[in-house]
């Protein structure tokens, strides 16, 4: 057997507002948080503490409701991986038609001044925007699970980040930029290894190359250096 709606952990009493246009009604109240906002990766647990804060205002055709919905989010930074639990707040301007509103729209238009004509057509591209939820149980209650839903889901983060410049994770390593900014590797792209080898190979050519020639001008600088001492000597011999 349902049961009433009035045992909706959402449902909100407005059977005194209706009777009232004009009226207003204040809610700020804590509702559990409906199935279906999300996934495992980013999302809003269900029954956690949802804040619904804002007004309800009785126009002609229905009740107006203002305000703002606050849940706790859970997600993961797109960069870095790391977990993130903050509290999302939304504005939310939606409306609650009466369930005989739209069979006596046109014949209230009729009677009605051009200030009650117009508030009808503002609310009637409303209808188009999608912003519109029933009363249940006769008008009595406002439900506003799916309210809940359907603006929390629509207002997730596509890519949430920690923080605006998160630095991300190394791509090497997967070391965490943002804990170790100086964080590096020295890595030779792969498409140049061969010539690096080919480098190498020439230049331990030239050395080889090199070494003759060097012990050539070692050889000749010994020769001038002994050439060079027997003249020091002859001079000092003659001076004596």
């Amino acid at each position: 057997m349902a049961s009433h709606p009035s045992q909706s952990p959402w449902a909100v009493p407005v059977a005194q507002m209706a009777a009232r246009a004009g009226s207003s009604m204040s809610l700020h109240r804590v509702f559990p948080a409906p199935e279906g906002i999300g996934d495992y990766v980013i999302g809003v647990k269900p029954g956690s503490d949802v804040m619904v804060d804002g007004d309800f205002d009785a126009v002609v055709d229905g009740l107006m409701f203002q305000g703002s919905i606050t849940a706790p989010v859970h997600a993961e930074c797109t960069r870095c991986l790391m977990p993130l639990r903050r509290d999302w707040k939304v504005d939310v301007c939606v409306f609650f038609p009466y369930a005989d509103s739209r069979s006596n729209r046109s014949d209230n238009r009729n009677t009605r001044g051009d200030a009650d004509e117009a508030e009808s057509q503002i609310w009637d591209e409303n209808d188009e925007s999608g912003n519109v939820y029933p009363l249940v149980a006769g008008g009595d209650f406002a439900d506003i699970e799916a309210l809940i839903r359907d603006t929390m889901v629509s207002e997730l983060p596509l890519q949430p980040l920690c923080e605006p410049d998160c630095r991300g994770l190394c791509s090497q390593c997967g070391e965490n930029l943002n804990e170790h900014p100086d964080h590096h590797h020295d890595v030779t792209d792969i498409r140049f290894a061969a010539l690096e080898d080919l480098k190498a190979q020439l230049e331990q050519n030239e050395k080889r190359d090199d070494l003759p020639e060097r012990c050539d001008l070692a050889r000749e600088g010994n020769s001038e250096r002994r050439a060079c001492s027997g003249l020091k000597a002859q001079c000092a011999f003659n001076a004596s």
